[in-house]
């Protein structure tokens, strides 16, 4: 029984470190009552003594039993009895759950889904864990299962594990160790170390069991030691590896091995490199034209209804950068003006697991080192073998740079297109297509419809920029769209991105970071500049992007409109078409490149951190980290002597008490005051006498001590009479019954500790004030106290049982 409680102990203060990765409370409770459900089945297995191979079966039974109620009560006979709806409805939210956390980034919803799965996963690790703990007593090895649920936050979470829930979890299975420890030390017999009890003829009658508390005390020491280092000692050391802060999908994936590539999810950390509280620098890059441009890595072209996704990648070996120029960009013609700009790019070292380069579109020509290839349809350019990190290259671009003339006259037959760019799901909700054509109505070409849809988010939607949103599904896009108007650069890339193909411009969606803030002749980008963004498609000019993300102190900080979207006003052919004021919001083409270095200094709060340069993460040198971590160490270990000191302090302020009045002057205060003075004296000397190497024998009076110091150590005559003066103020404080005058004795305190201090080498000296034995015992015997407490509890659990079996 006691082995069984303790394993399903140990499994939900593991469970408990989950607790970064959802929201709300549900998976809590869920996972509780999985464990709660393994543990009732284990004693129940235990209570009718089952093999071990049947008490499995048995607990798995009653966690089906337990999801089945939890989860799919309606579908099950009487609300308990499982039927096959049930079953088929408990499978179905298995699936849903698995799907919607590869999805989401942490933390997820605690839907009904995901909350199935979290509980059951938790019921399947108490359930081995009551295996190897209960039934096949192997405390230890239960460790492996608790240890892989403890590895799921470690390896999604970018940042550390939260101190105190290891504390829990670490508790946790230390109980189970110390359960199993005190079964098996109760089979040999009574043991020898027994801590501050006394044999009972009960102890020594037939049948009773070991008395372990010995052990357990030891036990319980070596526990809660590795504990206490396992937290403080990484807490006190330097760091002596970069720390991760970007990674890309649930957990972080990027680029695979050999001759594939991992398909990340670009959009599931985005919100969270948003809400840094902090931004990080992520890369630098200075260009030929000083114009800041925004930085492609994902290109997303696929939509299912919830969200935007990515094709696999192709990079054939002809398409390697070393092997000279890219592939053309899809789209371009030979009729638009060109920028040709060269631009350097370096990458922070700190950014993990990045297998695609952030770029300006479209990159022409690429040097780099590495294996690093370009996927035709997009130009994106990524790496099965090498990763992003620290990589310095130069990348040169063919930037079109269309007027509104030109992309008003685009034409509207498309040559080569693949479909998927226009694909949209049959279920798609009609008030999104009924939206998409009440705000392009009017519109005679695409380039007019793409210019009103970005106005309709930046103008005349009444939509707000806030990084409080609810995940992506249809309903969610709806919600978005008609509802609340309120979300950060996902929704608003993305939606325009749908509302485009509704009407039918070829769109995608892409991820990367938008041009940043200018520092010293560079341009830093941070993660506060991450963005997504819609790519629209004209032919002839290929893809453009669009800004339908507000910008300024009120969006995406460092997000700038197109100069295209601001067409003059002979490009509107149609009278009953809106005007340049009405399209662009009153800014001629002239005005547009100033208004959008404006809106370059319209930073946000987290760009204006980004502006003050802050270094990469890990800029502190490795000899100041070290140095700091020494510091913190340094510090610890002179508690000791910071509790010494304050010790004494107290007590010498209290060593100034003289009374010198007749006996029936006397009152209770004056008495009380007497007692605590000569005691602080008592206390003080007997600390002194510790730290030193002389502790007082148990038995020794006041008068023998002064005897034993002043012929033992050969005091001086001053000392001698010190001593002398403070153990008979002891003696009569404790024994008179007119104690009479009670004279200051600090003066007789230092001269004590002088004496005493010159009769000790130097190094017992420098001991007794930096370590000073005194406190390390009032420590020691904290600990203890604690661990009593720890005792007392289980006594009180041991003595119901006894009493119950003798009733």
């Amino acid at each position: 029984m006691r082995l069984s409680i303790a394993a399903a102990v140990a499994t939900f203060s593991s469970a408990i470190l989950l607790h970064p990765l959802f929201e709300g409370g549900g998976w809590f409770w869920g996972s509780l009552g999985a464990v709660v459900a393994v543990l009732l089945a284990s004693l129940v297995s235990g209570r009718l003594s089952l093999p071990s191979w049947a008490a499995l079966p048995v607990s798995a039974l009653a966690l089906g039993l337990y999801l089945n109620v939890s989860f799919a009560a309606e579908e099950a006979w009487a609300l308990f009895v499982p039927t096959t709806d049930s079953v088929l409805e408990v499978a179905r939210l298995l699936a849903t759950g698995w799907a919607d956390i590869q999805r989401y980034a942490a933390p997820v919803p605690a839907n009904e889904a995901i909350t199935l799965l979290t509980t059951g996963g938790v019921g399947l690790i108490a359930i081995v864990v009551d295996l190897f703990a209960t039934r096949l007593r192997q405390a230890a090895l239960a460790g492996l299962p608790l240890l892989a649920l403890v590895t799921v936050p470690a390896t999604i979470l970018t940042e550390p594990l939260s101190w105190p829930a290891f504390v829990i979890a670490a508790l946790g299975f230390t109980g189970l160790l110390l359960a199993d420890g005190r079964e098996r030390v109760g089979q040999w017999g009574r043991a020898v170390l027994v801590r501050r009890t006394r044999t009972t003829s009960a102890d020594l009658r037939p049948g009773a069991t070991a008395d372990t508390r010995g052990l357990r005390l030891s036990g319980k020491r070596i526990g809660f030691a590795a504990i206490a280092v396992a937290v403080t000692v990484p807490a006190l050391m330097p760091a002596m590896e970069p720390v991760s802060f970007f990674t890309f999908g649930v957990g972080g994936s990027g680029a695979g091995r050999g001759n594939s590539i991992s398909i990340p999810d670009p959009i599931a950390n985005l919100k969270g490199r948003l809400e840094l509280p902090e931004p990080r620098v992520v890369l630098t890059y200075a260009n030929s034209d000083n114009t800041p441009r925004y930085l492609r890595i994902y290109s997303l072209d696929t939509f299912d209804g919830d969200q935007f996704g990515m094709t696999q990648p192709e990079g054939a070996p002809e398409n390697r950068t070393d092997n000279g120029p890219l592939p053309p960009p899809p789209g371009l013609g030979g009729g638009v003006q060109l920028n040709n700009v060269r631009t350097s790019i370096t990458i922070s070292d700190q950014i993990t697991k990045l297998s695609f380069l952030p770029l300006p579109y479209p990159p022409r020509q690429i040097r780099v080192d590495g294996d690093w290839r370009a996927d035709v349809s997009t130009l994106m350019v990524f790496s099965t073998r090498d990763e992003a990190a620290g990589l310095e290259y130069e990348v040169a671009t063919s930037e079109p740079a269309p007027t509104a003339r030109v992309l008003d006259s685009s034409p509207t037959t498309r040559q080569g297109i693949d479909e998927r760019y226009l694909a949209l799901p049959d279920d798609l909700p009609q008030e999104i297509t009924d939206l998409a054509l009440d705000e392009t109505r009017g519109a005679r070409t695409p380039y007019q419809a793409a210019v009103r849809l970005q106005r309709f988010f930046t103008d005349t939607g009444g939509f707000a920029y806030s990084l409080r949103t609810q995940g992506h599904s249809s309903s969610a896009l709806v919600d978005f769209l008609v509802r609340s108007r309120a979300g950060y650069c996902e929704q608003f890339a993305a939606s325009m991105a749908v509302l485009a193909r509704a009407v039918g411009i070829p769109s995608r969606v892409a991820i990367g970071y938008t041009g940043g803030t200018q520092i010293g002749g560079r341009w830093t980008v941070g993660t506060n500049d991450s963005h997504a963004w819609p790519e629209l498609y004209f032919e002839g000019v290929g893809w453009l992007p669009f800004e339908p993300t507000p910008a300024g102190t009120l969006g995406q900080g460092s997000a700038r409109v197109p100069e295209y979207t601001q067409p003059q006003p002979e490009a509107t052919a149609d009278p009953s078409s809106p005007t340049p004021d009405e399209t662009t919001g009153g800014d001629s083409e002239e005005e547009a490149g100033p208004q959008n270095r404006q809106n370059l200094r319209e930073l946000d709060r987290e760009a204006l951190l980004a502006d003050g340069g802050l270094p990469p993460e890990e800029s502190t040198p490795l000899a100041a980290q070290i140095g700091i971590g020494a510091a913190a160490v340094l510090l610890v270990l002179l508690i000791p002597a910071a509790i010494r000191l304050v010790t004494r302090s107290r007590r010498i302020r209290t060593l100034g008490w003289k009374v010198s009045r007749p006996a029936d002057e006397v009152t209770a205060k004056v008495v009380a005051g007497r007692h605590t003075a000569v005691a602080a004296a008592w206390a003080e000397l007997d600390d002194a006498l510790h730290d030193y190497g002389m502790a007082r024998e148990p038995s020794e009076t006041p008068r023998r001590l002064a005897r034993r110091l002043t012929e033992q150590y050969e005091f001086p005559a001053e000392a001698a009479v010190a001593v002398t003066t403070i153990a008979s103020a002891v003696e009569r404080v404790l024994y008179a019954r007119e104690p009479g005058e009670i004279p200051p004795m600090g003066g007789e305190l230092r001269t004590v500790r002088r004496a005493l201090a010159a009769t000790v080498s130097r190094a017992r000296r420098v001991r007794a004030v930096l370590l000073p034995p005194s406190t390390m015992r009032r420590l020691r015997r904290l600990g203890e106290g604690v661990l009593d407490g720890f005792d007392r509890l289980e006594n009180i659990r041991l003595r119901r049982t006894a009493a119950q079996k003798g009733a």
